[in-house]
């Protein structure tokens, strides 16, 4: 070699172990109390000698890092960085390149195949050691292989918006994909502020909270123009507005128990052109509630939940998480449950949501609720996304009886 391509070669090394060495001093420092993604920003605001391509690379080497569970969890961090960079490239990775040829060989074989190249094997179930607790009908081994994959982001296009929203994309050299007429999925890092007028034109919401919409009309049988809802759980309010998209006539309350929260949700209903709504604070857990607007004709209980659906976006929960937290949300859940069904008409719906995949954060509360409040159940369903690059989410509608 001579020296000129001797001295690119050892720039490039050093550049690539620059990156493993701050990733391996992120993941050092971070300790899952607080998402990855607002510890990275932070991390970087502090140390900005990293440019915008050096903070790319190391956030993805953190994330790679997160998404292999416990897999080879006894060796040694820069290991572990390396071997989670493995299991989640399909194409050839210029780090591994260099680092790791004999991997990078193999990157596009089976999961399974790569496993055995380990040093220390694992299996799949390293990856997610859940599986015995999750809900019906859920493909394990998908499920669980999911998580190497960074989802899509997707975007609810607001009626009237499609057209509109496409053209602007496109013109702005946004890849698009579409999903139907009002879903669009595109690549997790584009800017789509920077495009469209967010929640006026469209809203980010994935693919299958967007399902929670056509799961809900699929089986609601009330005439939607005397629709009296209240989204007890609303949080940013995605699913409210998505509600007032499906039926614009609706009578809507909103409540949550953080202040922030509400400020921040009624931002957005100005940018999405909703006015006519009601908003209060409310601490779900704590009975007797004081409803003024009380009782309704259905009412979304988008509970607090494990974010277990969601954890291919946020990997580092995963690999915090402790099984037995899996009981403290079902019974936080069965409490709210609880305190708001007598608000619900004789008659009326309740639409129960979760972004879990624990069977005790689903069925089982709905099985609860049948016991002891006399619910009829409509409809339940896991709505998988872990086959199209989403989330993967429960629903449920249950009817009190007239």
């Amino acid at each position: 070699m001579n020296e000129p391509l001797a001295v690119a070669y050892l720039a490039v090394m050093s550049r690539f172990h620059s990156y493993i060495n701050s990733a391996q001093k992120i993941i050092q420092a971070y300790k899952g109390n607080e998402p990855l993604a607002l510890f990275l920003k932070k991390f970087f605001s502090v140390n900005q000698k990293y440019g915008s391509r050096d903070r790319k690379q190391v956030a993805h080497l953190c994330y790679c890092y997160f998404r292999q569970g416990s897999i080879m969890n006894k060796l040694p961090i820069e290991e572990r960085i390396l071997s989670g960079l493995f299991l989640c490239s399909d194409q050839s990775n210029e780090i591994l390149l260099q680092l790791k040829p004999g991997w990078n060989s193999k990157i596009s074989v089976s999961i399974n195949e790569k496993l055995s190249l380990l040093p220390e094997i694992g299996s799949i179930g390293d990856i997610f050691p859940f599986t015995d607790e999750l809900s019906q009908g859920i493909n394990k081994t998908a499920f669980i292989l999911s998580h190497l994959k960074q989802p899509d982001v997707f975007l609810r296009l607001r009626p009237g918006k499609e057209d509109l929203v496409k053209k602007k994309l496109k013109d702005a050299g946004i890849d698009i994909e579409i999903i139907s007429r009002t879903c669009l999925a595109v690549a997790n890092t584009t800017k789509i502020d920077e495009a469209i007028e967010l929640d006026k034109e469209a809203v980010i919401q994935d693919l299958s909270s967007q399902r929670t919409g056509n799961f809900l009309q699929s089986s609601l049988s009330n005439d939607p123009l005397r629709i009296s809802a209240w989204d007890c759980c609303a949080a940013s309010g995605g699913k409210s507005i998505m509600l007032y998209d499906l039926y614009p006539h609706i009578e809507l309350t909103v409540s949550d128990i953080r202040e922030s929260i509400l400020l921040n949700l009624k931002k957005r209903f100005r940018e999405a052109g909703i006015t006519n709504y009601k908003s209060f604070l409310a601490d779900l857990t704590s009975p007797p509630l004081t409803i003024r607007h009380s009782p309704f004709d259905l009412i979304l209980a988008d509970v607090p939940c494990s974010g277990s659906g969601t954890w291919s976006r946020t990997p580092e929960q995963l690999y915090y998480f402790e099984k037995g937290k899996v009981n403290e949300y079902a019974l936080l859940q069965k409490r709210i449950v609880a305190n708001i069904i007598p608000h619900l008409k004789p008659g009326g719906y309740l639409f129960y949501i979760t972004c879990s995949v624990f069977q005790k954060e689903n069925e089982e509360v709905v099985q609860f609720m049948q016991q002891n409040s006399g619910l009829q159940l409509i409809k339940m369903e896991v709505l998988e996304g872990y086959d199209k690059k989403a989330d993967t989410m429960f629903a449920a509608l249950l009817r009190n009886p007239l």
